[in-house]
């Protein structure tokens, strides 16, 4: 009588409790890249936004605003041409859940409207703007000069 090489069956269970014991522990981790990329995501959106307004500011030599309307943060010129239809030049839509805050630090008064200008110079009023949705938080101060953001804080959930 040979002798076969062969796995028992104590063995086989023995590497599936293994291999499902691995992948218990990295499916928390994985959701946490996730949560982390979707963050990211939203303030790549913020900026591209910010980035957006400020062109259109230098391009066309007047000021636009960053307007935060309820589920939606609008792109728009500050005043109209008379016969133009009043309507937002790009949109940054909120999904369920999701909060934007701008805090204007220079403002002159103590409740400004939710409204951030960038004039015609490609400056713009120093702002804080804030983000909360289901994957986390984050904070970042825009540069009066530059309209970049710098992040003051950020975490996933």
């Amino acid at each position: 009588m040979r002798k076969r090489a062969a796995f028992t069956l104590i063995e086989i269970m023995i590497s599936v409790f293994i291999l499902l014991l691995l992948m218990l522990l990295a499916v928390p981790s994985l959701s946490g890249v996730m949560a982390d990329h979707r963050l990211h995501r939203s303030l790549d959106a913020f900026n591209r936004l910010v980035v957006q307004a400020q062109n259109l500011s230098i391009n066309e030599r007047r000021p636009y605003l960053l307007v935060w309307e309820k589920g939606e943060i609008e792109l728009r010129p500050e005043s109209f041409a008379k016969g133009h239809q009043e309507q937002p030049t790009a949109l940054l839509d909120m999904r369920e859940g999701d909060v934007y805050t701008l805090k204007l630090s220079e403002a002159l008064t103590k409740k400004p409207p939710a409204e951030w200008i960038f004039w015609p110079s490609g400056n713009c009023e120093p702002a804080i703007v804030g983000y909360e949705g289901t994957e986390g938080t984050w904070t970042a101060r825009y540069s009066a000069l530059t309209a970049r953001g710098a992040l003051i804080a950020y975490a996933t959930k």
